[in-house]
C-alpha cells in the first residue's frame, strides 16, 4: 500500500483533491464551471495512468574514474543503462544525484540487451566528500502526477583531499630511532636486549641463552637455565589531532588549512613507513594505509569535542605512537593543548601547531612543548626543521 501512495507524487495529490474538491462544490451550488474543472482534473489524472505500465527491468554501472582526488582536480564520471529484458524498454529518465545537484538523462526505447551510456564530469573546489548516486529511473507521465522511482545503484563517494605541502623526513632530527624508541616496559620477545635472568616454567625456550647457562653450570655445578630479557620497543608511529570545535578558529578557512597541514603530515609519515593514526572529533583513523588518515581527513568537520578529549581518544586508539601533532587555531586554549599532551607517555615526542593567519610563522617553547605558529601552511616544513635544532 505504501509503495502505491508513493508512486502518487505531490503534483498528483493536488490534482486529486482540485478535481474532487471541485466536482463537491459544483454538486452543491450547481456550478458548471467548477465541474468541469473537477472532471478535467480527474480525466488528467486517468490519463497519466497508463504511463506506469509496464516494468523496468536494467542493469547500471556508475563509474568514477578516480574516486580520490585532490581539491581543483576532476573526476570523469559515468553510467552505463543495458536493458536486461526480453523486450523493449519503454524510453524512461535517469537521475544521478551529484552532492546537491541532480544530472538527469533521458533514456530512449532499447532493443533487449542494448546499451545506453552517458558521461560526465564531477568538479572539485573543496576539500570533503561528495556523495554521488544512488542512480535511480524514474518512469512517469509528463505532467508529474505520477511516478515509479526505482533505484539501481548504491551511492558513492568522491573523497576531496586538501593540497600537500612538501615536507622532509620526520626521521630526520624528529626520532632518534626509525626502528623505536626504547621505552622501561619489560618484554619477553622484542628487539632491545636488557638483560638475563632464571628461567622458569612457561618461558619460550627459544630465548634460552644456552652460552651463559653453560658457563653457569661449569661453574657452580647446578643446573640452571638463563633466559634473555627484553625491553619493549615503540613503533614509529605519528598521530594527528586536530581541534575540531568551531570556537578555536577565527576563520573557517584555518580550519581547512589545518586539514591541509594534516594531510601533509600523514602523507610524509606514510612515505617514511610509519603508522599513521588521525583525530578530529568523530572522525578517527589508525594504522599503515595512507588512505585511512587521508580518507578520515576529507570527512573531518566541526564538532564539539575539542583536543583534549580527542587527544584522550588518539593516546588509547595509538597506544604505540611515537610522535603526536596537536593541531589547534588562534583561539585554542594553549592549556587544552597541554592537558591534550599530557595524555601521551613521556618518551613520546610532541608538538603543537597552530594555525594563525593574522600573525608571524614562528616556534615557541611553553610548558616542555614545542608549538609552530603557522601563518601559512606553505611554513610548515621549515618550522619543523628549526624546532628540531
Amino acid at each position: 500500500m505504501n509503495d502505491a501512495l508513493e508512486v502518487v507524487k505531490p503534483i498528483g495529490w493536488l490534482v486529486l483533491a482540485l478535481g474532487l474538491g471541485a466536482l463537491l462544490v459544483a454538486t452543491l451550488t450547481q456550478w458548471r464551471e467548477l465541474a468541469v474543472l473537477g472532471a478535467a482534473c480527474l480525466a488528467l489524472v486517468v490519463l497519466a495512468l497508463p504511463f506506469l505500465l509496464g516494468r523496468t527491468s536494467v542493469s547500471v554501472d556508475l563509474r568514477l574514474q578516480p574516486e580520490r582526488v585532490a581539491a581543483g582536480e576532476s573526476v570523469a564520471a559515468g553510467v552505463v543503462v543495458v536493458n536486461r529484458a526480453s523486450s523493449r524498454l519503454v524510453p524512461t529518465t535517469l537521475e544521478v544525484p551529484v552532492g546537491s545537484a541532480v544530472h538527469r538523462y533521458g533514456i530512449s526505447s532499447l532493443a533487449p540487451g542494448a546499451v545506453h551510456e552517458e558521461s560526465f564530469t564531477i568538479r572539485t573546489e573543496r576539500r570533503g566528500v561528495i556523495a554521488v548516486g544512488p542512480a535511480m529511473t524514474r518512469r512517469g507521465d509528463p505532467v508529474g502526477i505520477f511516478s515509479r522511482d526505482v533505484v539501481w545503484t548504491p551511492v558513492r563517494e568522491v573523497l576531496v583531499r586538501p593540497h600537500l605541502v612538501p615536507m622532509e623526513s620526520l626521521g630526520a632530527g624528529l626520532l632518534r630511532d626509525l626502528e623505536g624508541v626504547s621505552t622501561d616496559a619489560v618484554s619477553q620477545s622484542d628487539l632491545a636486549f636488557h638483560a638475563l635472568r632464571e628461567y622458569v616454567p612457561g618461558d619460550d625456550l627459544r630465548h634460552i641463552h644456552w652460552r651463559s647457562s653453560a658457563k653457569v653450570m661449569a661453574s657452580t655445578g647446578e643446573s640452571a637455565l638463563l633466559v634473555r630479557q627484553y625491553l619493549d620497543t615503540r613503533r614509529s608511529h605519528a598521530t594527528i589531532v586536530v581541534d575540531d570545535r568551531l570556537a578555536s578558529w577565527a576563520d573557517p578557512e584555518d580550519f581547512e588549512t589545518a586539514m591541509a597541514v594534516a594531510a601533509s603530515i600523514a602523507v610524509r609519515a606514510v612515505l617514511d613507513e610509519f603508522d599513521v593514526s588521525f583525530v578530529c572529533g568523530s572522525h578517527a583513523s589508525t594504522g599503515s594505509d595512507g588512505h585511512l588518515a587521508l580518507d578520515a581527513v576529507c570527512r573531518a568537520d566541526f564538532g564539539d569535542r575539542g583536543l583534549v578529549d580527542s587527544g584522550r581518544q588518539a593516546s588509547v586508539l595509538a597506544p604505540d605512537t611515537s610522535l603526536v601533532f596537536l593541531v589547534g587555531g588562534s583561539e585554542s586554549a594553549f592549556t587544552d593543548m597541554l592537558r591534550s599532551a599530557a595524555a601521551f607517555p613521556p618518551e613520546v615526542r610532541r608538538f603543537g601547531i597552530v594555525v594563525d593567519p593574522a600573525g608571524t610563522s614562528r616556534v615557541t617553547e611553553t610548558g616542555g612543548l614545542p608549538v609552530l605558529h603557522l601563518a601559512a601552511k606553505e611554513d610548515l616544513g621549515g618550522l619543523l626543521r628549526w624546532s628540531v635544532r
